[in-house]
């Protein structure tokens, strides 16, 4: 009887090699890698008794739960029955992130180029990074994914506003910049940028600190149009691009202000409704803490960067620049096996977080909102 034959007959050979080898166990560490990653996996389920590698022993019957080493599905714990993971791909991936989890740095580079993936990142990132290419490879085989079910594109945008250096609660943050970075998820490319400056209503004098914070000069938001003008350029822009109609899509940003404060605010100042293209969104920090398993204060814009192993391109707080090195950070998560999924939203005027477990949905075809009254 098949009792995942083909798993022990690779895994014996191995042994007798190590055996050989016994005083280079980071090499045989390395080499058992590169079999489980050749391994089918559509092999019979192995049946009550068999040998597993390793002393590999998991249960057959039973619920149990879906948690491969130590990580969680989507930010959640999720209980599931013996049914969907007793295939044997999934010990195969358990079995590979455990042998990853002791790879050093230089040899999680040298595997990951051989896969042809990014060596740049501290070490945690390589071994999400690894673990997520296995991850991807093994399931895919299993059950091919669907990719029309996710965003054709996403969004990136980081507002800039008007700013003193004590910024008073009383103060009023006017957006005085609105770029949009189009990010292709199908060609993982910026395809097209949008960007213009807004003249302020409350505060039309720039401070000294906001225009060498930002860059933005007193001349720039002289000419440039209000708030709703803009408002309705960026809706015609996307509608060009048929974003909504023909593409499916959705907006990220870095944080929660740029949507639930600064633009909150700019609408009731301009006395508008708020656009209901703008009701959900990535919030990419988040996304970037729970992938990566970091902590909240390892998720500001020059961090996330310098963790991934690049470094800011442009000139910081320029609201075009922080747009184009935010998509940059989605680029990298995004190959490295992270689904970006909407995880916050406006309701009732206050900002609430979306649950991971809701389905994929693009924003709606953006439209004007209407004036208040």
């Amino acid at each position: 009887m098949r009792c995942w034959w083909t798993f022990q007959q690779h895994f014996l050979t191995h042994q007798r090699h190590l055996a050989e080898q016994q005083e280079n166990t980071d090499l045989a560490d390395s080499n058992w890698l590169t079999l489980l990653m050749t391994l089918s996996t559509d092999s019979e389920a192995p049946e009550v008794g068999c040998i597993y590698p390793m002393g590999l022993h998991l249960a057959i019957q039973g619920k149990q739960r879906c948690r491969l080493d130590g990580e969680e599905n989507n930010g959640q714990h999720c209980t599931s029955s013996s049914s969907d993971y007793s295939d044997p791909v999934y010990k195969e991936i358990a079995v590979t992130n455990g042998y990853i989890n002791r790879m050093s740095r230089d040899e999680l580079r040298a595997k990951l180029a051989e896969f042809k993936l990014e060596t740049r990142g501290v070490k945690d990132v390589l071994k999400k990074r690894l673990k997520n290419y296995y991850k991807k490879q093994k399931l895919m085989q299993k059950e091919p994914t669907n990719g029309d079910r996710y965003y054709d594109y996403i969004c990136v945008i980081d507002f800039e506003a008007t700013c003193e250096e004590d910024n008073q609660p009383e103060f009023t943050h006017e957006i005085i910049e609105f770029p949009i970075v189009l990010l292709n998820t199908h060609t993982l490319e910026i395809e097209d940028t949008f960007q213009q400056y807004v003249k302020p209503e409350i505060n039309p004098q720039l401070s000294n600190f906001c225009i060498h914070l930002t860059g933005i000069t007193q001349d720039h938001v002289d000419k440039a149009d209000a708030f709703p003008q803009v408002l309705q350029n960026v809706v015609e822009w996307m509608r060009q691009r048929e974003l909504g109609t023909k593409y499916s899509y959705t907006i990220l940003t870095d944080g929660s202000w740029d949507m639930s404060k600064f633009l909150n605010i700019q609408c009731r100042i301009s006395r508008i409704k708020y656009p209901s293209f703008a009701k959900k969104w990535i919030n990419i920090r988040k996304s970037y803490g729970n992938f990566y398993k970091v902590p909240r204060n390892q998720t500001k814009l020059t961090i996330m960067l310098e963790k991934l192993g690049m470094n800011y391109d442009g000139r910081p707080h320029s609201g075009l620049d922080d747009s184009k090195n935010i998509a940059r950070i989605a680029i990298r998560m995004l190959q490295d096996g992270c689904e970006l999924r909407v995880n916050e939203r406006m309701h009732g005027g206050q900002l609430m977080s979306v649950s991971s477990s809701a389905p994929v949905e693009g924003a709606p075809a953006p439209q004007m909102p209407r004036f208040r009254n």
